[in-house]
């Protein structure tokens, strides 16, 4: 038994599992893990904005008005998140450079607005989801007592449909913490950028990309916990209001 457990250490650390793995690379991580939740967190709440606009757009009179919304949307859905982050940080300075040609974008600017937009564009369609899940007899009750479309949508629909979207928000912010990852191949120094820059020095890719895969377990699996508390709590209320 002995010789087995020897055997199993042996191998690991073979593999790079040492202390001086540990020391040089934490650390490492560990500041791109936080480049990732800091990111993450302005992409959110940036794409919060834009989605909520966009969804409301979307359900405007104007058709010039949807038309933005559904261009908006059917571009960010339609095209891989590698695309757009190489079209914000190779392209659109490119264009800009023909007016200002000392403009420059940073990695992490562009990183954030690619999240962003793609944040945005999914948030657009749970609001809309969230939105038409509302009962129409709520809204045509309102409509009868008296209130505008506009108090309507802001005092009847809009609060039951944020409460409905919660969830589907929540997990958005996972997807969006996990896309972010992709942006490493634009240099944004984010988690995988940090190990990608490790392992370029060090060869010890399968360590490196197991601890990766550890803090995002981590990670992903707090805000999963968090997601079902939510989502228990929003189906009580629900069921205690019907």
């Amino acid at each position: 038994m002995s010789t087995i457990i020897q055997n199993i250490t042996d191998a690991f650390r073979d593999l790079g599992f040492n202390k001086v793995f540990f020391e040089e690379v934490v650390p490492l991580l560990l500041d791109g893990l936080l480049v990732t939740i800091y990111i993450s967190l302005i992409a959110i709440a940036i794409g919060l904005v834009f989605g909520f606009l966009t969804c409301l757009m979307g359900k405007a009179k104007n058709c010039i008005l949807r038309g933005i919304s559904a261009t908006y949307v059917w571009c960010i859905r339609g095209t891989p998140m590698i695309v757009q982050a190489f079209f914000i940080y190779f392209a659109m300075p490119q264009l800009i450079q023909i007016f200002n040609p000392a403009f420059r974008m940073e990695p992490t600017t562009a990183g954030l607005i690619t999240l962003s937009l793609n944040a945005g564009a999914y948030m657009s369609e749970i609001f809309r989801g969230g939105i038409d899940a509302v009962n129409k007899g709520q809204t045509e009750a309102a409509r009868s007592l008296g209130l505008s479309q506009t108090k309507t949508m802001l005092k009847v629909v809009l609060p039951q449909a944020f409460k409905i979207s919660i969830p589907s928000l929540v997990n958005q912010f996972i997807i969006t913490v996990k896309d972010s990852s992709i942006l490493s191949v634009i240099g944004m120094g984010e988690i995988v950028n940090k190990a990608k820059v490790y392992v370029g020095s060090s060869y010890k890719y399968f360590a490196t990309y197991i601890l990766v895969a550890v803090f995002y377990l981590i990670v992903i699996s707090i805000l999963m916990i968090v997601s079902k508390i939510i989502e228990k709590k929003f189906s009580y209320d629900k069921k205690s209001n019907s």
